[in-house]
């Protein structure tokens, strides 16, 4: 097998600025392109301006590099964490060629560009790139193996000719997650709905191209096929299962994993059950991911993460107006009063597979964990591993909750700080991944 290349969306407008530096030939006219451009999609047509020209070009037209290590584009205003509470754009230059689609009428700058290329920047994009060697070998791989797991999954879908269904909904359930139907005309985005990936704009360490290389073509397998590698910012202490978050297929290397070296005494780790996930979650069980170390957790938590204080263990507070205007909005649907968040599921790890909403207007049952975290967060929810404390109760309407919750992100698969903590410790890249993916054999596709 050859190093494949992958198709990345970066941004889309209808208007998009952008750089070319070197020399680039446009697949539309073979025409060779450098300098600063305007492209625009309005009344069906893409046109693209540079100084006082103005040229037509197609759909999938693409700008290739003739040096992918000398030549580079710059995009001004790319989106980063959208819907997050750091969202913000930043102007950010990339490798490889550049292409221009059009996706749900809008125009879409895609960068296309080889796999090995692709991961050094998202390993120094999702933590610091100076973070340890074990960590980062480890996060090559499964950030390799998650690509190209998609990869696979894009084509399987396409042969299929069977449409990708990602929601179930009735009069009084509404269960949705979010996956790979988002993505047809292209591999993979940039943001964290799939993995976070933001150029040569965070290349300032050696040690991020230096673990891509060391574990080059080297990916997690489970009875020889790509392991669909999953990994969030902090499991909480137990990590989730797949089919609980996403799509209702089992993988055996995405199951429930007690996050330490061993199981604690005091809890009952069966977290599906309310009393047992009650107690974890209001309590602060030791757990690799429970560290306060901010040299550990800076690598990590890169720039606009730092924001974040508290996510092992986290409290969040709503007035009745608060909340019941907070669900409105996100959720479209007027529920009146917010009389009850009932927990009717949880998973693995504490978190909620389905929440009861209870209003005056309306009743709701809502998941599987992100519809559930975008209702409850102008962004998102740090988890849905929460408990929910009603308070001043007047008439039967609480004015206030409490929500208490645990772990930050979906929880599934490699815990992220939870692998910092263990290359600190000393564990090698290999111990540390078969920890997160249990049975899962490390090999190597392409050389």
């Amino acid at each position: 097998m050859k190093e494949p290349k992958v198709s990345v969306a970066i941004m889309a407008n209808n208007e998009i600025l952008f750089e070319l530096y070197g020399e680039f030939e446009c697949s539309c006219n073979r025409v060779r392109c450098s300098g600063k451009y305007v492209a625009k999609y309005e009344n069906g047509v893409i046109s693209i301006t540079n100084n006082s020209e103005t040229h037509t070009i197609e759909n999938n037209t693409i700008f290739r590099s003739a040096n992918i290590d000398s030549d580079t584009f710059l995009l001004r205003g790319v989106l980063i964490g959208k819907d997050f509470h750091w969202q913000k754009k930043e102007n950010q230059r990339f490798q490889g060629s550049l292409k221009f689609i059009i996706e749900n009428g809008v125009l879409t700058a895609v960068n296309v560009i080889p796999v090995e290329k692709y991961l050094t920047s998202v390993i120094s994009s999702e933590m610091n790139a100076s973070s340890s060697h074990e960590l980062l070998k480890a996060h090559s791989i499964i950030s390799r193996s998650w690509l190209l797991a998609q990869i696979d999954k894009s084509q399987a879908i396409i042969d299929s000719d069977v449409k990708y269904e990602s929601q179930i909904e009735t009069e009084d359930e509404l269960i949705r997650w979010s996956d790979k139907e988002d993505h047809t005309l292209y591999d993979v985005c940039a943001d964290d709905h799939c993995q976070r990936y933001q150029g040569i704009v965070k290349l300032v360490a050696h040690n991020a191209q230096d673990a891509v290389e060391m574990t080059r073509g080297m990916v997690l397998k489970y009875n020889n096929k790509i392991c669909d590698t999953r990994f969030s910012k902090s499991c909480g202490g137990i990590s989730e299962s797949f089919e609980n978050v996403w799509e209702p297929v089992e993988h055996p290397y995405l199951q429930k994993v007690i996050d330490y070296k061993f199981d604690s005494e005091e809890f009952d780790l069966d977290l599906r059950k309310e009393k047992a996930a009650d107690k974890w979650i209001r309590n602060n069980p030791p757990a690799y991911c429970n560290t306060t170390d901010e040299r550990i957790l800076s690598q990590v938590l890169v720039d606009y993460d730092r924001d974040t204080t508290d996510f092992y263990r986290w409290r969040l507070e709503y007035t009745q107006s608060e909340i019941a205007e907070l669900i409105k909005k996100k959720s479209g649907i007027d529920f009146g009063e917010i009389i009850d968040l009932t927990p009717l599921e949880r998973g693995h790890s504490g978190r909620l597979i389905k929440l009861k909403i209870v209003g005056t207007k309306k009743t709701l049952t809502i998941g599987k964990e992100l519809e559930i975290r975008k209702t409850l967060s102008d962004s998102h929810l740090y988890s849905s591993a929460f408990v929910v404390d009603k308070k001043n109760i007047v008439e039967g309407i609480p004015q206030k909750f409490i929500l208490t919750g645990a772990g930050w992100g979906h929880g599934v698969g490699l815990c992220q700080i939870g692998a910092a903590v263990m290359g600190e410790m000393g564990f090698s890249f290999d111990v540390i991944l078969l920890h997160y993916f249990k049975d899962a054999d490390i090999k190597r596709i392409y050389e």
